[in-house]
């Protein structure tokens, strides 16, 4: 079971379940955010639960999210500043945001796992290679996102009809993810919010942008 599953599980029964931390970032008029490339995936589901990815859906989610994040800060009045072609130092810091934000999810949203020494506190990195990225952009802050949302398949959709008339149940697609802003000056992650939904699709550009809305709640710029 993935940590994201493990987390969901644990979550309310309704359709989204939104959770923030945040320590205000202090910035004098509009902060410079880099906004780096999103890290999704989605897939479909197939009839036995195992999930299938899809690179075709995948293309066109990443284009919806990225211009809904645009117009998101954009609207929040953040000075926003797209990342160029990743780098091996973007590329890393991207892959480190998502073994971090899974660990976040692990620890913070688990109370069994939860670890002694961040019980009363959100304290949480990406390290001093973030630098790089301030001295790049000449940024604050950087948003990091990461969205994992998936599709039933027929098979799937045939096998939720059968198992409510029999009683037991069978989850179908669902939409998850979390995103970072990170404080540049030493990589310390300011604000983090998950995102949890049994509905919505980052294939079409609409319900993408109410998704980013969401995940992006009461973003502290």
């Amino acid at each position: 079971v993935s940590v994201l599953g493990l987390v969901l599980a644990n979550c309310t029964t309704s359709t989204k379940a939104l959770l923030s931390e945040a320590r205000t970032p202090s910035t004098n008029g509009a902060a410079r955010v880099v906004l780096m490339a999103p890290d999704i995936e989605l897939s479909e589901l197939s009839a036995g639960g195992v999930t299938e990815p899809n690179a075709a859906w995948t293309l066109k989610a990443n284009s919806h999210v990225r211009s809904a994040l645009t117009r998101v800060l954009r609207e929040k009045n953040a000075s926003l500043i797209p990342a160029g072609k990743n780098g091996p130092v973007a590329t890393d810091l991207t892959k480190l945001h998502s073994a971090v934000g899974n660990t976040i999810l692990l620890h913070k949203y688990l109370p069994q796992l939860a670890l002694p020494t961040k019980k009363e506190k959100f304290d949480w990195t990406l390290g001093p290679d973030a630098k790089a990225l301030r001295r790049k952009y000449k940024a604050d802050y950087a948003l990091f996102v990461f969205m994992r949302d998936s599709y039933s398949s027929d098979g799937r959709k045939a096998l939720m009809v059968v198992g409510a008339l029999l009683g037991a149940n069978v989850s179908g697609g669902r939409q998850v993810g979390f995103a970072s802003l990170v404080d540049l000056r030493n990589g310390d992650i300011v604000w983090f919010n998950r995102l949890f939904s049994t509905t919505g699709d980052l294939r079409e550009a609409d319900p993408a942008l109410v998704a980013v809305r969401s995940l992006l709640d009461k973003v502290p710029l």
